[in-house]
């Protein structure tokens, strides 16, 4: 298997693991004070706000938002996006009820348009997830790129032709990941998209992904990354926020979830793709990960 080596190739990796897909987008015209609750399990909330002001609030948090910004919440932490003081209304419920992508909610008051989308992640157990910040926010002076992005969903959502709704996500999509993309370029987070601003880290990182059942070792991945393997182990763990043999672990016990779907394999097959030379190593690493033995994961 080709082994990525470059920025561009890691974070492609990473996100097509990942699997985020749009699962649906509406573009809200809000009129008044509101608040749109966002707390289904598994849906991922991005947020453009087009015209007018309000907050996103989670977990005692408070980020204002005005026009031009764009929020997104990769972890699916349960949200609200709040404008004075109004009773609370499912944002899925609210985008339900629409008929097509465009709908209108309030009576009276200062007009805030949202573009809402929700997205899934297809592993959302992968790792890689963790390395990732719960508010990606992109300020409105920063976020030249998106124009054509939000040109090309307004007239989405006010042609309604068909197939809009599919259109969108596909918009969607492109959107989220070039945002990460972005954070990554600036961001001081701990995870791997920090790494990856290090050609030396990224290199390493491509080599885990691109292939985590090698027969990694601190030696070699030091070796691939052109550092000793006291600076690389040093740089590591201060960039990513743990020691790659630690990042490689995680990698290849989710992988091995994954390879247990597979009923033809048996758990040394997996133990083997995954990179352990021992099935009884295999077995406790994921019971001390997962909490139960590998077989036993797999009957259930």
């Amino acid at each position: 298997m080709p082994v990525p080596q470059t920025t561009s190739d890691v974070l492609g990796t990473v996100l097509r693991e990942i699997r985020f897909a749009t699962a649906a987008y509406r573009w809200i015209e809000m009129s008044g004070e509101f608040r749109l609750v966002f707390d289904r399990p598994g849906l991922r909330g991005v947020h453009l706000i087009t015209s007018g002001r309000c907050d996103l609030s989670l977990a005692g948090e408070v980020v204002p938002l005005s026009e031009g910004d764009t929020v997104i919440l990769p972890k699916g932490d349960n949200h609200e996006l709040v404008y004075g003081v109004a009773p609370a209304t499912s944002g899925f419920e609210l985008a339900a009820r629409a008929e097509g992508v465009r709908l209108r909610h309030g009576t009276a008051g200062p007009s805030t348009t949202i573009v809402c989308g929700a997205f899934v992640a297809g592993e959302p157990d992968h790792p890689a997830l963790s390395g990732l910040p719960r508010v990606i926010l992109i300020p409105a002076a920063e976020s030249q790129w998106l124009a054509p992005y939000v040109e090309a969903l307004r007239q989405e959502a006010f042609e309604a032709g068909p197939g809009s709704d599919v259109v969108m996500a596909r918009l969607s999509d492109a959107m989220i990941a070039r945002a990460i993309r972005r954070h990554g370029e600036v961001t001081d987070h701990p995870g791997w998209l920090a790494g990856l601003r290090d050609p030396h880290l990224a290199a390493a990182l491509g080599a885990m992904h691109g292939d985590p059942g090698r027969p990694w070792a601190l030696a070699s991945l030091a070796a691939t990354a052109r550092l000793s393997r006291t600076a690389f182990a040093a740089r590591f763990s201060a960039a990513v926020g743990e020691p790659p043999v630690h990042y490689l672990r995680a990698l290849r016990l989710h992988k091995a979830r994954l390879l247990l779907r597979d009923e033809r394999l048996t758990v040394a097959a997996v133990a083997a793709r995954v990179g352990y030379t021992s099935e009884f190593a295999f077995a406790s690493a994921f019971r001390r990960a997962y909490g139960v033995p590998p077989g036993i994961w797999r009957s259930t």
